[in-house]
């Protein structure tokens, strides 16, 4: 190969990465909102601890439905197109959110954030193959946490602005609430959830140009059924989940990591105020889970694979999630809050390790197993539910006891789960 050749694939490939890794500023971006939404949902529609998670519910649970026909999409349209698909079904989610603010209905912000949900569900199964692929196998979870720091960064940032928005004030409003009723209560409510109208229609505005960019970007197409990887010519589609027990293994460590990622950084702000801190601070604290996850992305680019392989790194992660779950539960104050979002550095390696060694050998199997991965998203809608249920049974801290099973199960899958063949 020439040098110019080289120099131009090169090019070609920073260009790829430098794409995606927008796509993934966006995923956080959309999906770290939820953290603040909750809080400001449950003054605003007057909810529970139970019914103000649905929101991530409403958010997690599009992937389990969506993932199989984005599957479909994709071989019919390319990973490009589909990516754009994504994110113009994202702006059509953002745009739900004026009716509902402008109604105040929280069934209408469950539908936005399922829509929203179902674009991201196709962007994820395009997305996350591709960038496993478009490169070495070995250095796979080194791309993914780098696509990690895009997220987190991005997921850092907008719970600080749309807090700043829509939870300004917050304890003022909810004192002055709890003083009045009736026709004069609603207008204060009306008012609140009016202000989360500007912020959507800005993002559905930036998704639909980001859409348009995409299509008309120089995306070179993959294609993940040719790899050098030699398979069993009797291993059908009815019976490859069956040969493959490691993606399904895997299935399910996606489901249980999304779960406590979810929970580490959309339950932290109720956390906070459960324990008296007030929610123009605590607000704050999704932002210092993300900001954990970040360092912990760095920590990875940096050992993987020099000084440590994926299924190690994966297994550290578990340990470190189980030991920052026990110091939250016995701790008190703001050392357990802290601790909570400690999980973040914890949880920051586990989807880069879990994804590239759950769909490892699957050939043409990778865009199926993809998508089957991405239905695991779902542990971020079922997880967090069950989370707000015991809240209401146990309290805020003692609840989060369900994590320390999870995390052994991570732990499984990465010293031997992954390895099933």
């Amino acid at each position: 190969m020439s040098n110019t050749t080289q120099t131009t694939s090169r090019r070609s490939y920073l260009i790829s990465i430098g794409t995606i890794g927008i796509l993934f500023f966006i995923f956080g971006f959309v999906t770290w909102l939820n953290g603040t939404l909750i809080p400001f949902l449950k003054i605003a529609c007057e909810l529970s601890n139970l019914q103000a998670y649905f929101v991530t519910f409403a958010f997690y649970i599009s992937y389990l439905f969506m993932a199989p026909p984005s599957s479909l999409v994709l071989k019919k349209v390319g990973f490009k197109n589909g990516m754009a698909l994504g994110l113009f079904i994202m702006a059509v989610g953002s745009l739900i959110f004026i009716p509902a603010a402008m109604n105040r209905t929280f069934g209408l912000f469950l539908t936005g954030l399922f829509v929203q949900g179902s674009g991201l569900a196709l962007l994820q199964t395009a997305s996350n193959p591709y960038i496993t692929i478009i490169g070495p196998r070995e250095s796979a979870a080194k791309r993914i946490a780098i696509m990690g720091i895009a997220n987190k960064v991005a997921g850092t940032i907008s719970p600080i602005i749309l807090g700043a928005v829509i939870l300004s004030g917050a304890n003022q409003l909810m004192e002055q609430v709890s003083l009045v009723s009736g026709a004069e209560k609603e207008l204060m409510l009306d008012a609140l959830a009016n202000k989360v109208i500007l912020p959507y229609v800005v993002m559905a505005i930036v998704l639909t140009l980001l859409a348009f960019m995409i299509r008309y970007a120089h995306l070179p197409e993959i294609d993940p059924e040719v790899d050098d990887t030699e398979h069993d010519p009797s291993v059908t589609t009815k019976n490859a989940w069956y040969q493959y027990p490691h993606l399904l293994l895997g299935f399910l460590a996606i489901f249980f990591y999304v779960g406590v990622e979810v929970m580490a950084g959309d339950t932290i702000v109720l956390y906070g105020k459960s324990l008296g801190i007030s929610l123009d601070m605590s607000r704050y604290f999704t932002s210092l889970t993300l900001i954990s996850m970040v360092i912990g992305y760095i920590v990875g680019i940096i050992a993987i694979p020099k000084y440590l392989k994926q299924d190690k790194a994966l297994a550290i992660s578990a340990v470190l999630g189980m030991a920052f779950t026990l110091v939250a539960l016995f701790a008190n104050g703001f050392v357990s809050v802290l601790f909570i979002g400690l999980l973040g550095f914890a949880n920051a390696m586990m989807w880069p390790s879990i994804w590239p060694l759950a769909i490892a050998d699957l050939g043409k199997f990778t865009k199926s197993g993809s998508a089957l991965l991405v239905m695991g998203i779902a542990g971020g809608a079922i997880i967090p539910v069950i989370y707000g249920s015991l809240v209401d049974v146990m309290g805020n801290r003692e609840a989060y006891m369900i994590m320390l099973p999870l995390y052994l199960y991570i732990f499984y899958f990465a010293v031997k789960g992954n390895k099933l063949r």
